[in-house]
């Protein structure tokens, strides 16, 4: 379906949602999440995410027709719009020319996250609320073969279109869920055999490198917080610190690229 009119009724439903408090609230209660940019879509896609439907600039049309028959968007509504209608309905122009609406994943228990095959760190993030943030922490999990993020009952929500555009889609493949009560709920990895890793600026703190050597062949769950205040004292105390060697005078990492430092590291054990 082809619309250049902003003003047209049938984008009333759209053009009303432009509030983002309106939209996260609509968003959750629907149960669907909006996707920004070809290549996020794309990730969404392979992930096994249902697409509901597509809107998309004219000139930006024929990048779909590789993620048509056989790329998941077979018989999926796709609406050719203009600019106009494109900046009316994101709400800025800030959107890369494509937003697609997807279901949101059901919600899965953390023991059924921990349990099997999966081999990679879990990533636990407590009290991080910067969308972009989180979307980073969660494209780094997936760069460094993370097998879980686990959120703790304050972080942001990690299927706001922001986060998942910043992932690059990558939070619709990274399995994902809420730890609570919290931080009681930690000891469910514990009973699944993980060792508990905290990142710490404290210089007191052993270095990454060797946290990472006495762990050789143990599963590994990394903990991170939010910047400024970091890991709650609570936190801190049931696990195994580790720094990241900085320069004098560096306080901190940005959260994100502590994680993505902290993954490699964690990831180069025997």
């Amino acid at each position: 379906m082809e619309v250049d009119d902003p003003t047209d009724e049938r984008l009333r439903p759209y053009t009303s949602l432009n509030d983002p408090a309106l939209r996260r609230l609509s968003e959750g209660r629907d149960g669907v999440f909006v996707v920004e940019g070809r290549w996020a879509l794309e990730v969404v896609l392979a992930a096994g995410a249902r697409v509901m439907s597509v809107m998309v600039l004219h000139r930006r049309l024929a990048e779909l027709a590789p993620l048509g028959v056989g790329g998941g968007l077979a018989g999926v509504p796709v609406y050719a719009v203009g600019p106009a209608v494109m900046d009316a309905v994101a709400g800025f122009n800030v959107h890369r020319g494509l937003l697609a609406v997807a279901e949101r994943p059901l919600a899965r228990p953390v023991a059924e996250l921990l349990e099997g095959p999966a081999q990679g760190t879990v990533v636990v993030v407590e009290g991080v609320n910067d969308q972009e943030n989180l979307g980073a922490i969660f494209r780094n999990a997936a760069a460094f073969g993370a097998a879980a993020v686990l959120l703790d009952p304050t972080c942001a929500d990690p299927f706001y279109r922001r986060t998942v555009r910043v992932s690059m889609g990558q939070v619709a493949r990274v399995p994902s869920a809420r730890l609570q009560p919290w931080p009681q709920a930690l000891s469910v990895l514990e009973e699944h055999g993980l060792e508990l890793v905290a990142l710490t600026p404290d210089r007191a703190a052993p270095e990454l490198a060797d946290v990472s050597g006495e762990l050789t062949g143990r599963r590994v769950a990394m903990l991170v917080g939010a910047e400024g205040r970091g890991l709650s004292g609570p936190v801190l105390r049931r696990c195994r610190p580790a720094r990241i060697p900085m320069a004098d005078g560096v306080d901190s990492l940005n959260v994100a690229a502590a994680t993505a430092v902290g993954l490699y590291g964690l990831a180069r054990r025997p």
